[in-house]
């Protein structure tokens, strides 16, 4: 075959002739380039054809397929790609006069290379100048691959901040932007320069461009107030704000959103214009800060009534997202002023009452922020609002809401037997929370040791036993005062009274119910100890309790102050005149928190921790439901499942590693309703729900899709976590081995055996015990095999094996990276097809934004026509360069499946082998060989033989 596509294009005579490559000669060459099997001296004719090809020139529709060959070759052949990128380098087409072909060029010297593309800088300059827009927005996107000069690139684009075209103004400001977070710049006036030029396109009419504009002044804007000097930079720092200020009032989402991210990154601003933005009214501070700021630059002044009730207003925006941005800016900004935290609380209060879970979880994520700085101080108006989160359908929320009761400080009686109340009827409702109350009630009692006392004195008789000497354990009620009550002797109060002895002997009889929920504070021995000895005493105190050597906590009062802020900042607040010890005081705070906001890495790693707590309370959840599909309740279960998974829906993804924790929570649970489907249809249950033979075949292969998802697409499993995914799918394997009607036995039973080989492969490289279940599965292994081989399938034993299974417990303890792609096809659409030629290889030009792709994956993008024509084609990740995590790239995908038709569509998607799968597919050569898990949606191509003309 290699030979007869040799003969057909003369491959032999052309590099002595001077005779264009015909389209069937270049179709021809193509399919010797993605041959893996092509030999090297062929390869090296291919190249020395095309050398020649590209000497000779031709029309610009030539060049670009005599290009497209050559960008191929180096592809699929890296050996060859020095010598294509020193043809290319050398070609005097590099310097042609036409500007899309010399980007081209460009462009396919950075396909291929994997380092820095040394050129020309005139020449740099002169493609960017050139007629084509779109060679022009695709040199400012990726002009960091190239050899320019930061001091030309700097000039370059800001000098395209003022095309005619919005695309074009945007990718300028976009570089502007990544050129100030790459490195430093000492120039003062080109720092301004910058900053005045991303403030003038705040007024741009396009909305993609004042989008990108608010992104530069935030960052050239800290730039600049990171050099102006001490005595001013609040000033500086001030003008900066009140500039993004002006756009939250911007008619387009997007632009909103922006400003309100910016808003939360600016740093430190003075407390009169954080009050500002708390008033619609402009306010006499305000009015008085206009006449005595400093702040030379003319491009800088501007009223600060631009800040008057901004906040308001956001938190009014009729868009969820932009409510939600509002409360996340004033999570940074509560921390610079205890006062404007106090009235910002007032709305923060009705934003509890807001349609969204997303709106009511960052409102509450903002007064936890608050509750840490100390600047939560809750009022009597406050109460009733706030203590109706605990009573919220969403699970995180309430737990959100207990964390905040954890550390704040209530300053009356009323309040906390208010909350005390609330909590106990909280436990009533949600008997299921137990564990999170119990803890909320042993700190808040920490932090409140007179209240404590005084309250348990009031119910003392209710906490004594009845008549006959029994206590009512049973009651949650009475559990919770003792946990209440045991709290008070470690408070760093001063104590006037103390509880009674008794109490602490009463709490002794519940000592694993108390201990599981203190579990975070002491454990069950040091608890035991402890009771023991304030049994004994009515003065044991947190001193004693040192003394006898007993490790314990730091106690929680107010978070360490390093959660307070996200957010690094350069700015310093100057002292405020309120006389000089507030003034000292207020100094060594914002020199702390200047300490603190380097801590942005711990931040958002205690938020992950956060995070992965709560998935592990849903996981044991999950597995807890087990026990009622056993029992028949399969309706119920399913019912619970959804509510978790909606529950796991609303969680935030805003910090690194949350997005693969949440993707394999929703995995899991997925997993787990399906099988209790699949378990209603095998198993009587209580209510009856038939499916038939069809339906419950679909089940079973979505069953086995998501299990090959979870073992193929998250990255950083533990073992334990790796071996809670082989559990399952060895009850998949049950499942459908113990219907008699399915035909597949040889193939289910050789994936059980394969699964089970490598599960024990796991056990001795973690040196873990075996599980019952599976233990058992082996031993029945050769009798399942007996009686599907010998005849009709008796189905008791692995309905035994099923009886025995329970989800092991597990706790997902690190963070699984979940690996997912992005396919695009630019400009294409049903309006603008791609060109093609019927009978010969259509290329269609792919933008590929690979996540979390390894190179050790094999990746195929499936082609289809229709159900019987599909097409695989290998990606190579060799080829692609980059790292693990992001990987963006184009890639021209030769597709054979063009009829003979006046259009056509395909749909493409992107598919990875499960490698771990010993089936086998029974493909043609070139397909994949394992079974494909597929790792992006579809994306249809439109595809014309109607030629578009310049």
């Amino acid at each position: 075959m290699e030979q007869r596509l040799k003969d057909s294009i003369g491959i032999e005579q052309f590099p002595q002739g001077n005779k264009p490559l015909s389209p069937q000669a270049m179709a021809s060459i193509r399919s010797l380039i993605v041959n893996p099997h092509t030999s090297d001296p062929t390869l090296s004719s291919v190249l020395e054809t095309l050398t020649r090809s590209l000497q000779i020139g031709g029309d610009l529709l030539y060049l670009h397929h005599t290009l497209k060959l050559l960008t191929d070759l180096a592809s699929h052949h890296p050996n060859l790609s020095a010598s294509i990128l020193d043809l290319l380098r050398s070609s005097s087409l590099l310097s042609s006069r036409s500007p899309g072909l010399a980007t081209e060029f460009v462009s396919a010297m950075a396909s291929i290379s994997s380092s820095v593309i040394e050129v020309d800088e005139a020449s740099f300059v002169s493609l960017c100048f050139g007629p084509s827009v779109s060679a022009r927005m695709w040199l400012l996107r990726n002009a960091e691959m190239f050899g320019v000069r930061r001091s030309v690139l700097l000039a370059l684009l800001l000098g395209f901040t003022r095309d005619p075209y919005p695309y074009v103004r945007k990718a300028a400001l976009d570089g502007l932007v990544n050129l100030c977070e790459s490195g430093d710049f000492e120039d003062r006036d080109v720092i301004e320069g910058c900053c005045c030029r991303a403030v003038e396109l705040l007024q741009d009419t396009e909305d993609c461009v004042r989008s990108a504009a608010v992104r530069a002044v935030r960052v050239w804007g800290k730039m600049l107030v990171a050099y102006i000097e001490e005595s001013n930079k609040i000033d500086y720092s001030d003008a900066i704000f009140i500039q993004i200020c002006s756009m939250v009032r911007d008619m387009n989402v997007e632009v909103r959103l922006q400003a309100f991210d910016a808003l939360g990154k600016i740093g430190p601003v003075s407390e009169g214009i954080l009050l500002q933005t708390l008033s619609k009214k402009v306010l006499g501070i305000t009015k008085e800060k206009k006449s005595s700021s400093y702040c030379p630059m003319e491009w800088l002044e501007i009223p600060a009534s631009n800040a008057a009730g901004i906040i308001v207003h956001g938190l009014e925006d009729e868009f969820y997202e932009v409510r939600m941005s509002a409360c996340y800016s004033l999570r940074t900004l509560t921390v610079f002023s205890a006062k404007f935290a106090g009235e910002a609380l007032n709305l923060l209060m009705d934003m509890l009452n807001d349609d969204s879970r997303s709106v009511r979880l960052q409102a509450l994520e903002t007064m936890h922020q608050m509750a840490t700085c100390d600047h939560l101080k809750v009022e009597e108006t406050h109460m009733h609002t706030f203590l109706g989160t605990l009573f919220d359908n969403n699970a995180f929320i309430r737990s959100v809401a207990r964390k905040i009761l954890k550390i704040v400080k209530l300053p009356k009686l009323k309040l906390f037997k208010q909350c005390i109340d609330s909590l106990l009827e909280n436990l009533e409702t949600y008997p299921q929370d137990e564990v999170d109350i119990f803890s909320v009630l042993f700190y808040t009692g920490q932090n409140h040791g007179n209240f404590t006392v005084q309250i348990i004195m009031e119910v003392s008789e209710e906490i004594e036993p009845v008549f006959g000497g029994k206590l009512s354990l049973d009651s949650p009620r009475v559990a919770a005062f003792l946990v209440l009550a045991i709290s008070a002797p470690l408070s760093q109060e001063k104590i006037a009274n103390c509880i009674p002895p008794s109490i602490f002997s009463y709490a002794a009889t519940l000592l694993g119910r108390i201990s599981h929920a203190l579990s975070d504070v002491m454990n069950k021995d040091t608890l035991l100890v402890y009771l023991s000895k304030c049994s004994q005493s009515s003065d044991f105190s947190l001193t004693d309790f040192e003394r006898e050597g007993l490790s314990l906590p730091a106690l929680v009062s107010v978070a360490p102050p390093h959660t307070c802020l996200g957010t690094s900042s350069s700015v310093k607040m100057p002292l405020l005149d309120i006389g000089n010890e507030a003034s000292e005081v207020l100094s060594q705070k914002l020199l702390t928190l200047r300490e603190w906001s380097t801590s942005h890495a711990v931040c958002q790693q205690r938020e992950l921790d956060e995070l992965k707590e709560f998935v592990n309370i849903i996981f044991g959840k999950v597995n807890d439901l087990w026990l009622l599909v056993q029992s028949g309740f399969t309706t119920e279960a399913l019912k619970t499942l959804r509510a978790c998974r909606e529950e796991v829906a609303t969680f935030p993804k805003e910090s690194p590693g949350s997005a693969g924790v949440l993707a394999f929570t929703q995995q899991y649970i997925g997993v787990m309703k399906l099988l209790t489907e699949v378990w209603q249809h095998l198993v009587p249950t209580r209510k009856i729900k038939s499916y038939g033979m069809g339906n419950l075949e679909i089940i079973l292969e979505k069953l086995d899709r998501r299990l090959r998802d979870m073992r193929s697409r998250f990255i950083g499993l533990s073992i334990e976590e790796e071996l809670q995914i082989l559990d399952l799918t060895v009850v998949a394997c049950l499942l459908r081995l113990s219907k008699a009607e399915f035909c597949c036995y040889h193939g289910t039973l050789k994936r059980l055996s394969s699964t089970i080989s490598h599960v024990e492969f796991l056990y001795k490289k973690g040196s873990l015990d075996p599980y019952n279940f599976l233990t058992e599965v082996k031993k029945s292994l050769h009798e399942i095999g007996t009686y599907i081989g010998g005849g009709p399938c008796k189905p008791f034993v692995i309905r035994r094996l099923l009886n025995s299974f329970s989800p092991k417990q597990f706790s997902l303890c690190g963070s699984p990276r979940y690996a997912n792609t992005e396919l695009e096809v630019s400009g294409n659409d049903s309006e603008n097809p791609l060109p093609f030629i019927s009978g010969l290889p259509a290329c269609i030009p792919l933008e590929i934004t690979l996540h979390n792709i390894l190179n050790e994956n094999r990746l195929w993008l499936r082609i289809t026509l229709s159900e019987e024509l599909t097409q695989f084609v290998f990606l190579d990740l060799n080829l692609t360069g980059g790292g693990n995590d992001v990987r963006k790239f184009t890639f021209m995908a030769p597709c054979y499946l063009t009829p003979n038709v006046a259009s056509f569509t395909l749909r493409v998607c992107i598919g990875m082998e499960c490698l771990f799968d010993d089936i086998h597919l029974a493909k043609g050569s070139g397909g994949p060989k394992h079974e494909l898990t597929y790792i992006s949606p579809e994306k249809e191509v439109y595809l014309s033989m109607r030629l578009k003309t310049e």
